[in-house]
């Protein structure tokens, strides 16, 4: 595969998770990655203390990674169970509580690209005001993320897999990218184009990635059926990714794959060694 202009990062909340958290950065590091994602790794604890925090930041310093993405707090993923939206109260101020801690960390390692997720519809609350409660927390997110010049990232999930998620179409991610831009002013909400979860909603990804490159800031890939390493099911990554460069996009490529039944360091071999460092 032609990869000789792509930027690969790993993701490390879905690939060496056989690994303690804080062994992660040195494997990646070992399987050739110089730069790597997270989701927040704290499930249930939106606001950790500092001893996790440097920890965590130590680890990633002495591997020699760079943090390039990191999802606000969503609770327990795949999922996700909880979000921006959330029923007003506990839920959300766990979510805001999150927000300026996941963003001084993030911003300590020189990482300023943030994905909030939008989670999951409650039951026994209107939908309409789950909807206003998820734009005013995003809006609050983009604003806190826009004082240290970072982007928020908005991401649609796939409806099989995530059925009681609004988010589950390229269009309907565009339309609160937009919303949260006109709320805020700042044009610093962007689509996460995860190319997987789309595959699944039966989306043509050609037409999105022709459609909206230019509002995407990060894509995540995945092979699809079964979540796993590009070659493993039927997408098409080589044209897929040289589609997106065709439209113009030179930012990170994630690898947010399940690894299979093996080690995740042998879940690489589609990508030669050359390639996995940032360059």
């Amino acid at each position: 595969m032609g990869f000789t202009d792509t930027r690969f990062n790993v993701n490390l909340s879905i690939l060496f998770t056989e690994l303690p958290l804080l062994e992660r950065p040195a494997a990646a590091r070992a399987a050739g990655f110089t730069a790597v994602e997270l989701w927040w790794p704290w499930v249930d604890a939106p606001v950790v203390g500092q001893a996790e925090l440097d920890a965590l930041r130590t680890a990633l310093n002495e591997a020699g990674v760079r943090l390039v993405g990191l999802n606000f707090y969503a609770g327990q993923l795949p999922g996700p169970d909880r979000g921006a939206l959330s029923i007003p109260g506990q839920e959300s101020e766990r979510f805001r509580a999150n927000v300026p801690v996941a963003i001084e960390f993030a911003k300590s390692l020189g990482c300023t690209s943030f994905n909030a997720l939008y989670g999951n519809r409650v039951e026994g609350v209107d939908p309409a005001e789950q909807d206003r409660l998820a734009l005013e927390n995003l809006v609050y997110a983009a604003r806190a993320v826009g004082e240290v010049g970072g982007t928020l990232l908005i991401e649609a999930l796939n409806a099989p897999e995530s059925p009681k998620c609004p988010l589950v179409s390229a269009p309907k991610a565009i339309e609160i990218v937009d919303a949260v831009n006109a709320a805020t002013g700042l044009d610093n909400a962007r689509f996460l184009m995860d190319l997987y979860h789309l595959s699944m909603n039966g989306e043509d990804l050609d037409e999105v990635i022709d459609r909206y490159t230019a509002k995407t800031a990060h894509v995540q890939i995945a092979d699809n059926p079964g979540r796993g390493a590009p070659g493993s099911g039927s997408l098409d990554f080589t044209a897929l990714l040289g589609r997106l460069k065709k439209n113009g996009y030179d930012g990170w490529i994630g690898l947010e794959y399940k690894p299979g039944n093996g080690p995740s360091a042998g879940a690489f071999a589609w990508l030669p060694a050359p390639l996995r460092a940032a360059h």
